[in-house]
């Protein structure tokens, strides 16, 4: 039997059709150093150019020999579009991602979302360079799946004020926060929806703002889903994941709901998540990925390759249906850590997962 190709690998995880050997992507953010500075290209213009950004997450794909290939990278890119100004801490050599260092809205009665905002998101700040770098990734990697996600709104809405602001305001202005949080998944539909036009394989979900550990699950439930269900849907097809930073033991079945009413297959959960639980709860219908951690196993200096490797044994054990970070993977690996990573990955336990047989 030939061996499926990158795409076909991924795609057919999401449609739980079996594959030739365990799926080893993310849709999260997945650029890495060593392919940037062999272009000896600065990391703060790989935000800046639709080419540096596909050619970016092409190269940071192969080299890590990745099913997808996914941008953008950074948090900024709606709150920028929204009239905030991002820091790219362009005269440093260190690895940093953009940030908002000032947000125009200080108190949650200041937000405002037009339907302007909405209807011309894509036009604004950075967001006209991600249609382009989609269309040059697919004509120049087509074996690759390529990702594309979005924050969900309590989250976005933690970009363009301080999130702690919005956290309060969810006790004592609930009905204003509801009301904001309807505008930004408006607005997140909006984007969704002009990603999967521009040629996006598959989409992620993630709310990382809501854990939790943040907020209780009687609010997750009355304030989040729905907001949920409406973006998951926003994206065609059942090519999507759901993802949450975080604790989400308590909320799993409920995330889990949200898939399952907008047809979304797969669920992502980070480093705090018990995953064999998670499977006990879920069952087999689910597509669980993530967990794995991001910093300590391919970056930290002290990890050896060996003790990536029985990171990654861990948790395949935990019943996951795919090899997939916890979170946004950090640009500066150790590249034997790495490799180490993607060849247990692929070699560990060879057969079938719960919900993604085998060829």
């Amino acid at each position: 039997m030939a061996e499926l190709t990158p795409i076909e690998r991924a795609m057919r995880t999401f449609d739980r059709e079996p594959v030739d050997k365990m799926p080893f992507f993310t849709g999260m953010g997945m650029v890495l150093a060593p392919p940037i500075k062999e272009r000896g290209w600065p990391f703060p213009k790989v935000h800046l150019e639709a080419e540096k950004l596909a050619w970016s997450g092409i190269d940071s794909a192969r080299y890590a020999k990745l099913d997808s290939v996914v941008i953008p990278y950074d948090m900024c890119w709606e709150s920028e579009a929204l009239g905030n100004k991002i820091s790219l801490y362009e005269d440093s050599e260190d690895i940093l991602y953009p940030t908002i260092p000032h947000k125009n809205w200080e108190e949650v009665e200041q937000v405002e979302i037009t339907d302007d905002d909405i209807n011309n998101i894509m036009q604004n700040g950075r967001m006209p360079l991600i249609p382009p770098a989609i269309k040059m990734i697919k004509e120049n990697a087509p074996e690759i799946a390529l990702g594309t996600w979005q924050l969900g709104p309590f989250t976005q809405c933690g970009q363009t004020i301080e999130l702690d602001r919005v956290l309060k305001a969810v006790f004592k202005k609930k009905d204003l926060v509801t009301h904001i949080l309807d505008r930004f998944t408006d607005m997140i539909c909006t984007i969704v929806q002009e990603l999967q036009a521009a040629g996006g394989d598959f989409f992620t979900l993630r709310e990382p703002g809501v854990a939790a550990d943040l907020l209780s699950p009687r609010t997750f439930k009355e304030l989040i889903m729905p907001t949920m269900i409406k973006i998951l849907s926003a994206w065609k097809g059942n090519k999507k994941c759901f993802h949450i930073c975080g604790s989400t033991d308590p909320i799993c079945e409920m995330m889990w709901d949200c898939c399952v009413q907008s047809g979304t297959p797969m669920i992502s959960f980070d480093i705090k998540n018990d995953l064999v639980a998670s499977r006990k709860k879920l069952g087999d219908e689910a597509v669980i990925v993530g967990n794995y951690d991001v910093f300590n196993l391919p970056c930290r200096e002290e990890t050896t390759p060996e003790e990536a490797r029985e990171g990654i044994r861990t948790n395949i054990d935990g019943l996951v249906d795919a090899v997939w970070p916890g979170c946004d993977l950090w640009p500066d690996i150790k590249p034997d850590n790495w490799f180490a990573i993607e060849d247990e990955a692929r070699t560990y336990k060879a057969g079938p997962t719960p919900a993604v047989g085998r060829l």
